[in-house]
């Protein structure tokens, strides 16, 4: 059996979830097996808008004598009758607001008639299968969940001192992977930012923008811009926090990249980013720890306190010459009208007194 990956989105340079699996598999899956697996891009100029004619009209002639298209980036071409593609979400038809008309326009044409065709659907989390089916119309029996995974260079060794030189990150820092897009709610960041640089930590961000999004109102932040991939390990291991108030998320594999690294994630209280961020993802005991009681679902729009999870990860554990850091693999839950406060963010931060991991516990702040 010949599979062809279709690798447009590889192309990018962004470092959203989606090109992560793109990436990964248009390299892995040939490297596993070259005779089985065989990879497929356009020039480069076609990784983003530009390229939809290309997916749409050469791909198909491209790909006429594989038996099965692999599309791991939400589009594939509607006119091919054997696509396997990976849907992460549904966010533009969700909330057409957070992105551009035209757009929202193409998602709204091509995405069911792309989910409904292909052989079969993969998404990343229980969340986004139940979303793909309501909203695009597609057969629950054909949708498949597969939870992205994480490269082994994101650990908490990873080279933090190359990072901060090479990027001039002289302070302590809190972390934000995300583009300036309207979703990633990032302008939530702006009183804690205001309040964490007066303790001498400042917030940045990596990632640019997306021109098919529209952009939130810019924070304080200090944006890194595009970050190279062989130093993005390095920067979420030398973060003191990590920080994702995303209004909305498939999966969340930035959080979990963050927490393979050993950094505290902070997070908004977006249904799958409740998940994602637990070891075990949807069971309600952490390995190795206590029970623990699942966090309140919230509805879109409703207010709440804070939940605080801190739990053991298994990426925290110590590895033979890793170097490890005395900090609590923490992670705290936001409503969605709760902004990240400087002080929920700080105590996720090290202290001279935190010597070991968290134990598995739970508590709710107001």
């Amino acid at each position: 059996m010949t599979v062809l990956v279709n690798a447009r989105a590889a192309m990018r340079p962004e470092l959203g979830g989606v090109e992560r699996w793109a990436r990964e598999l248009s390299v892995r899956l040939p490297s596993l097996d070259p005779a089985r697996y065989a990879v497929v891009q356009p020039p480069a100029v076609l990784a983003h808008g530009a390229g939809h004619a290309w997916e749409q009209g050469v791909l198909p002639l491209r790909a006429r004598r594989a038996q099965l298209l692999l599309n791991p980036a939400n589009l594939a071409p509607v006119a091919f009758p054997r696509n396997l593609v990976v849907i992460h979400d549904a966010a533009a038809l969700r909330e057409p607001a957070w992105y551009s008309r035209a757009y929202v326009a193409w998602q709204r044409r091509v995405l069911p008639r792309i989910a409904r065709g292909a052989v079969r659907v993969v998404t990343p989390s229980a969340f986004a299968r139940a979303e793909l089916v309501e909203l695009l119309g597609v057969d629950p029996a054909r949708v498949v969940v597969i939870p992205g995974g994480v490269d082994a260079r994101f650990s908490p060794g990873a080279d933090a001192r190359s990072a901060r030189v090479a990027l001039g990150l002289d302070r302590p820092y809190v972390l934000a992977v995300a583009s300036r897009t309207a979703r990633k709610n990032l302008a939530a960041l702006d009183v804690a930012a205001r309040r964490l640089a007066r303790q001498g930590v400042e917030v940045v961000v990596a990632g640019g923008n997306r021109p098919q999004f529209r952009e939130g109102r810019p924070p304080p932040l200090r944006a890194l811009g595009h970050v190279p991939d062989a130093l993005l390990p390095g920067v979420y291991a030398g973060a003191e926090a990590f920080v994702l108030p995303s209004r909305h998320e498939g999966f969340g594999l930035t959080a979990v990249e963050a927490m393979a690294s050993g950094t505290p994630v902070v997070a908004a209280r977006a249904r799958e980013l409740r998940r994602s961020r637990r070891p075990g993802g949807d069971r309600r005991r952490a390995r190795g720890g206590t029970r623990r009681r699942a966090p309140r679902r919230s509805r879109p729009g409703a207010g709440g306190g804070v939940h605080v999870g801190a739990h053991r990860s298994r990426a925290r554990r110590a590895r033979p010459g890793a170097a490890q850091r005395p900090r609590g693999a923490g992670s705290l839950m936001l409503s969605k009208r709760t902004t990240p406060s400087a002080s929920a963010i700080s105590r996720t931060r090290p202290s001279a007194s935190r010597r070991s991991m968290c134990p598995s516990t739970s508590e709710s702040v107001r």
